[in-house]
Formats: C-alpha cells, structure tokens, sequence
C-alpha cells in the first residue's frame, strides 16, 4: 500500500512541507530522516561557538515566532529546542522514522507510484516524492596527501565529538568558513596553541549582537505583533543586502564597496599587524562568497597561542602539516572545518531515477543545474525537490521554505480539482524559467564582480552561481502564487 506523501529530511523544509500538506488534509505522511532525531542541521551540527548567522527573529517561520530567544543570534541549541517545539505542536513526530537512510527512489510509471529505498533493503512506496535533504548535510573531507595517516585526533565540525578533551591541545583547524569563524575563537581559549590553515579568506563583518532582556521577551509573548516588527526591520536589512549588493550588483556595487569597506575597517581595527591583515582580507569582491558576522574571530589571532597559517598545505604527516614551503607545523588535534560535499554529493543527495530511466544528477552534471521555480524537474513526475539549483531565496532559509509551502499548496490543490494521478513541469516551462534565471545573473555580482578565487559554495561544477535565486523575496513569493499552473502537466 503506497503512502500519500514520502518526504526525505526532518530539518526545517521538510517540517515545514508536512505542515503545509497537513493542512490541506493530506494525512497519510512519512518523514524519513538518516539521524536519530530530527533538526537537520541543528542535529548534526554541535560544535562550540555554533549559532545562527541570521537574526533569530528572522530565522524561523513567520507563523510560529519564537518569544523565548536568548540573544538576537540564538545559539544552535535553541534552534534544536525550537525545531522540537514545531515538531511537537503541529504533531510531525508520529510521521517521523528516525533512522531511516535513504538510498535512492525509482518512479514507477506502472503503478504511478515512488518506490524508496533504505539502507537495509527495506522499500516504501508513495504517490509523491519531496526530498529534504538540506544544502549543507553532507560533511565534506579535504584532499589532502596524507590525511588518513595522521596519529592523532580528527573530528569533523558536522561530527563533533563531545567526548575529546581539547584543553592543553596542539590543535590544527583546516577551514576559515563560517564555521572555522566560529569555532576557532573558541578553540583558541582552550589549547595549548591553535594553528589555523587558511586557503580562502572570508569577509567578516561586525555582529550586533546582545541578550534579550527578559521583558522584551515577556513583551514578544504577550503582543506577537512587536516581535513580527522587529522580523520585518530585519528583514528588510537582509533583504537590501542581498539584492542590492548581490543580485543588482550592477547598478548596486557601491553598496558592495561600502560593506567591503565595513569589513576592512572592522578588521583594522581588532588586528593591529599589518602582514596579518592582509593574510586576512579577501581578494575578491564582497558578497561572491556567503558573508558572515563575528566580534572575536579577528581578535583571536592577537593571542599569543594563535598561529594564521595563510600557504598551502603540502601534506598531512602522522605528526602534524608540512607547508608548501618545508614548514611543519605540528599538532595532535585536526578539527576540519571544511564544511559539505554540496554540489558533489548533495546535488540530489540520493539517487532519484525518474520516468522513462532519467538519473538526475546525471542530467544536471550532463546539461546544466536547473530546476522549475527551485522544485521542479522534467521527467520526474510527483516529485519535488526543496533542494535544487534557484531554490535559496534571500539569506534566511525560512523565506526559501515558506515560498516554497506556496509553491506545494498551489500544486496540490490543482492536483486535487483535476482529480489527477501525475503532475510533471514541462519541459517549455523549464526552458522558459531557466533562461530567465540565467539573465538575471548577467547583473549579479557573480558575474560582475571579482569572483576568481572565492571558492564560493554558490557556485556549481558548470560555474555557474545557481543556487541562489536571483529574485528578491518578495518577487519569488509573488511568483510563488501566480506562476502558470498549467506550467505543470496533469495527468
């Protein structure tokens, strides 16, 4: 007997895509997740330092605000107990398998139906597809000559072990991301001396960050209409930022120079050695490489157990890293924080063979990384993908599934007026889209801008930056209640 609905990942987007079907009286849901609880990110995630890099006010869903943040940017615990909260109110737990590692989904033009596969040889069966598996849930490995033969302790960031003791520690961080921003000022209090291999710097700008006091959040309980002012001021911020700056880069650069500028000068004024500065400062233009906000990233390197190892690394000897130039620097403790496999492994993060025998990351890595409104492909009937080139909408993800759960009810719905077995974009509505999401990208700062040497996660293996979609969030929200509906076909 064939599920409704399977849905791959119990994070935020596939949460919030049960929640939307359940209202439209879709039942019958299975919420697949590999972990052994739900949270996505915010499961795997536990690293010191971790928190969100988006307002908390922002980062949540607009129709489940939270009054009881902490502070303006929550830890990642919160996140944890809020994703839990959702998850308990809307009733999501009893659909949830916990455990379940999916391995690939075949459709079955027969039956008109997905079979899903998991790890163990177990099969489930659906009517529709959703595959939430997160940008970011794939821990990537550096390519390193020697890595596997070190003799001390590796952790991963997305694998923290909370057991190992790092007090005293000759501690080795590979990665100066957002998560390496994070976490080497912590590693910094604790080890004995802390070197950072950095291979691409990243624009740091100041974080507003402070406590909510315990009225403003008994005020937020009592009147939600302040806390949703106080997510639009900030929305509209984040809004300015990546439109502006990011998506109109051509008529909007100088807002770029601006925050490039607010960078320089946030740095300058927390490192005084000038060789360390300019280790430090990127070499490309601001916003080709997902930004992040710190006060104690850049005061870490001020300390005197702190090394910045700015040159490449050559290889990883049983002891520590010899540099390109001879220099070894050793170490027992390698904390990767080299963040996901996102294009290589994650770009579909399970095999997914639709009609007539179509593998999809065959046919994004053969043609070009697309995807109908960031949901849709051609030839995969009942399945959508929240995941997918031109899905991510503005800097916090809520907007992206929010659009999203829009995009899901209006589909539906037809689905359900037409009485129809199959729904599938067509390949003119794919066509039409992609062309417009790539001329959009002409005035972005992706091809504007100096991008060279940003190593930017949004960028694809083709080179082109479509993982964000180059639309404002409330143009893809617009767009999420009007585009055609007989974009689809019904069967």
């Amino acid at each position: 007997m064939a599920h409704d609905v399977i849905i791959v990942g119990a994070g935020f987007g596939g949460m919030g895509a049960a929640i939307e079907l359940d209202k439209m009286g879709i039942d019958d849901i299975v919420i697949l997740e590999r972990e052994d609880d739900l949270g996505g990110t915010w499961h795997v995630n536990r690293y010191p330092g971790l928190a969100v890099d988006i307002a908390s006010v922002t980062y949540s869903y607009s129709f489940e605000p939270n009054p009881n943040w902490s502070r303006l940017y929550a830890p990642g615990s919160e996140l944890k107990a809020y994703a839990s909260h959702v998850a308990d109110k809307y009733g999501l737990r009893r659909r949830m398998r916990f455990g379940a590692d999916v391995t690939g989904a075949t459709w079955d033009p027969d039956e008109a139906e997905w079979e899903v596969a998991l790890e163990g040889g177990e099969t489930l069966r659906a009517r529709y597809l959703i595959t939430a598996t997160g940008f970011l849930s794939q821990p990537k490995l550096p390519d390193i000559e020697g890595i596997e033969d070190f003799a001390g302790t590796v952790i991963h960031s997305a694998k923290w072990d909370d057991e190992v003791d790092l007090a005293g520690r000759r501690i080795g961080v590979i990665g100066t991301g957002a998560t390496g921003v994070q976490l080497v000022p912590e590693l910094a209090k604790v080890a004995q001396h802390l070197t950072v291999f950095q291979r691409t710097p990243i624009w740091v700008v100041p974080k507003v960050d402070f406590s909510i006091p315990a009225p403003v959040r008994t005020v937020f309980g009592a009147l939600p209409i302040t806390q949703r002012a106080a997510r639009f001021a900030n929305s509209v911020a984040l809004e300015a930022l990546n439109t502006v700056g990011v998506l109109n880069y051509k008529h909007g650069h100088r807002f770029n120079d601006l925050a490039a500028l607010l960078a320089k000068a946030h740095m300058f004024a927390q490192v005084r050695e000038r060789r360390t500065r300019a280790a430090l400062t990127p070499r490309y233009s601001f916003g080709c490489k997902r930004p992040t906000f710190s006060n104690t990233y850049f005061p870490a390197f001020a300390r005197p157990n702190v090394t910045l190892e700015p040159t490449s690394i050559r290889r990883v000897l049983p002891g520590g890293i010899e540099m390109a130039d001879g220099t070894v620097h050793e170490i027992d403790t390698l904390v990767l924080a080299t963040g996901f496999s996102l294009w290589e492994k994650n770009f579909p993060a399970i095999e997914v063979t639709g009609r007539d025998g179509c593998n999809l990351g065959e046919f994004w890595r053969a043609t070009r990384f697309q995807a109908y409104e960031g949901m849709a492909v051609p030839k995969f009937p009942n399945f959508f993908s929240l995941h997918s080139p031109y899905s991510y909408t503005g800097l916090s993800y809520f907007w992206t599934i929010e659009t999203q759960m829009v995009h899901l009810r209006r589909v539906f719905e037809e689905i359900d007026r037409r009485a129809a077995r199959t729904v599938e974009i067509t390949e003119q509505a794919n066509a039409a889209f992609l062309e417009t999401m790539t001329g959009r990208l002409g005035r972005s700062v992706f091809q504007l801008g100096s991008c060279e040497g940003s190593r930017s996660y949004y960028f694809d293996p083709h080179g082109e930056a479509t993982l964000l979609r180059p639309s404002s969030v409330l143009g893809a929200q617009r767009d999420a209640r009007t585009f055609p509906i007989d974009d689809y076909a019904f069967h």
